[in-house]
């Protein structure tokens, strides 16, 4: 990565911004299942734990279920497992580690925390959507790295 790469590298091109908000689609879309799911569960079964805790496997279970959907996709492209693997979590991580806060923070600013509402899911997709959307813009103009 040169000084031209760097010279040549801008915030207006309309492809690459559809293109990052398609890879950020899926990114939200893997870890949504895992943090609303495990949100969800504690919520339905009423098992008494800290809200911080529920919050924290919420992250990480959003994480573990993003990995494993960017790593079928992948699959699904021609990849072999290990490669896939290896692409999702290193091309993505600091996307989906970001995406996972933000939600979990909106969620947690407007609810008390790990409390689902029909009114706050859509606010948290949003916030997780928006957070990292640049971020893999940058990573797609700048390295043309992306994840799926």
């Amino acid at each position: 990565m040169g000084s031209t790469t760097k010279a040549n590298f801008h915030w207006l091109c309309k492809d690459t911004w559809k293109r990052s908000a398609v890879n950020t689609s899926w990114c939200l879309l893997g870890c949504a299942i895992g943090d609303l799911g495990t949100i969800l569960f504690f919520q339905v079964s009423e098992i008494p734990f800290p809200v911080l805790g529920i919050m924290i496997l919420a992250i990480i279970n959003g994480l573990i279920t993003s990995i494993i959907l960017e790593t079928i996709i992948l699959m699904k492209q021609n990849f072999d497992f290990s490669k896939a693997f290896q692409t999702a979590i290193g091309m993505s991580f600091i996307s989906m580690i970001g995406m996972e806060i933000a939600m979990n923070l909106t969620d947690y600013f407007l609810t008390g925390g790990a409390i689902l509402t029909w009114w706050v899911i859509p606010i948290m997709l949003s916030v997780g959507f928006l957070t990292p959307w640049p971020y893999n813009y940058w990573r797609l103009k700048k390295f043309d790295i992306n994840c799926h």
